[in-house]
């Protein structure tokens, strides 16, 4: 019985860990890379878990999340992207287009979900929208066609601008696309356009500092993952600058910017979520159409606009989708 009770202890030391292991192996693991860094990413980190909450999974208890910060670093993503890949993790999710191409140069079997704010087939991501084709999908917000928009919403809010510089991220592969839409809307517009780059917290400084000798009397903030990171810096300098701005997120003007026009960021994040919960149960991102949104929020601060000595037209509120007074 001794020799018996022996071999059954032994038996269960080894099994134990085996069992344990096995245990850890079935809870998948999402790799979550972006170019942004955690500080600055906890509303829509939030509307990502909602969304994989919704499909029943909850990080730390149904699934476990690697996260890769670029903290805006574009070079850093493509090392990212393979480390995820060697850890073996059942999903990327990959927020922006540099994270989106990185994870597509590091596997092409490990499934990708992304936000682009670009088009995927021109970019060569996905086949269509409608069935992508390979193991990427995900939400493009076609963020770029929203620019011109931008600058005419900035030049009915400040008519007497006649020049108006655009803050532009030139590490950004998407960049000189978008640089070519804004000018030609400032054509239509007669009014001349200034670029001004910038791709790390310095040169956001530096780009602002400039600004006296551009002579503009707006600003546009580009529709870069970077820039949404460092959005408190980004409305604290227009705001010292005395420069009435337009951004793409809500987030921007909940912050004390002075206006912004885009898609519900929180929304998307949270369809990535889903889309990586459906993905994580079965189904293929080469069947899940890339989804489009539909929304586009106008936000506009009153306090903001007071502070510039600014009268918000009517023509704006009438069309604003949220006052923050």
């Amino acid at each position: 019985m001794r020799r018996r009770e022996l071999m059954l202890l032994l038996g269960s030391a080894v099994i134990a860990p085996l069992a344990a292991r096995a245990q850890q192996k079935a809870m998948p693991v999402i790799g979550y890379l972006s170019v942004g860094s955690p500080g600055t990413s906890g509303s829509r980190l939030a509307a990502f878990r909602q969304g994989l909450g919704e499909t029943g999974f909850v990080e730390g208890q149904s699934v476990a999340i690697e996260y890769r910060w670029a903290e805006g670093r574009y070079e850093r993503l493509p090392a990212f992207a393979a480390d995820l890949v060697s850890r073996k993790v059942d999903l990327i999710a990959a927020f922006g287009p540099p994270p989106a191409f990185a994870a597509k140069s590091a596997t092409s079997t490990i499934p990708i979900v992304f936000v682009l704010g670009i088009d995927p087939i021109a970019a060569g991501l996905v086949a269509s929208l409608a069935r992508p084709g390979g193991n990427l999908t995900g939400v493009s917000m076609l963020t770029g066609e929203l620019m011109p928009k931008r600058l005419e919403l900035l030049s009915e809010l400040v008519p007497a601008a006649r020049a108006i510089a655009l803050l532009a991220n030139p590490n950004d592969a998407t960049t000189e696309g978008m640089i070519r839409d804004v000018q030609e809307a400032a054509r239509a517009k007669g009014v001349r356009l200034q670029i001004l780059k910038a791709g790390s917290e310095s040169d956001i400084d530096a780009a602002f500092a400039s600004l006296d000798q551009t002579h503009a009397g707006a600003l546009i903030v580009g529709d870069d993952p970077f820039f949404a990171s460092r959005h408190e810096q980004l409305v604290a300098l227009a705001s010292r600058h005395a420069i009435p701005a337009i951004y793409e997120w809500r987030e921007y003007v909940a912050a004390g910017g002075l206006i912004s026009y885009g898609t519900s960021i929180t929304a998307v994040y949270r369809q990535v979520g889903i889309y990586a919960g459906k993905i994580l149960k079965g189904e293929k991102p080469a069947d899940l159409p890339v989804q489009q949104p539909t929304k586009f929020e106008l936000v506009v601060n009153l306090k903001t606009a007071k502070a510039l000595g600014l009268t918000v037209p009517q023509s704006i509120l009438a069309r604003a989708d949220e006052v923050i007074e």
